[in-house]
C-alpha cells in the first residue's frame, strides 16, 4: 500500500511541477506581448542614450507607463543619405 501512494504523491508532484511551469511560460508570453506594446523606439521623442531615453517623458521611457503616451509622435523620415550611413562632411 505504500509503494501505491508513494507512486501516487510522485505523479501528483511531477504534475503540479508541470502545470507550474506552464503558468510561469504563459505569464511570460503575456508580460512580452504587454512590452512589446511600448512605442518608445518609434517616437520622436526617443534619443536612444540610456542617459536620455525621452526628452518629454524621461521616467516613463521605455515601460509599461509609456503605453498610450499622449505625447507620442511618429518618427519623421530621414534623408535618403543618411538612410544609406553616409557621412557629410563640411570643409
Amino acid at each position: 500500500m505504500a509503494t501505491i501512494f508513494c507512486a501516487l504523491c510522485a505523479w501528483v508532484m511531477t504534475i503540479l511541477f508541470l502545470y507550474s511551469i506552464w503558468l510561469t511560460v504563459k505569464q511570460g508570453i503575456n508580460h512580452l506581448h504587454k512590452l512589446h506594446q511600448v512605442p518608445c523606439h518609434n517616437c520622436e521623442y526617443f534619443t536612444n542614450d540610456y542617459r536620455l531615453k525621452c526628452t518629454v517623458h524621461p521616467k516613463k521611457a521605455c515601460c509599461e507607463l509609456a503605453i498610450g503616451c499622449v505625447d507620442f509622435e511618429p518618427k519623421t523620415a530621414t534623408c535618403n543619405a543618411c538612410q544609406r550611413g553616409r557621412i557629410w562632411k563640411f570643409d
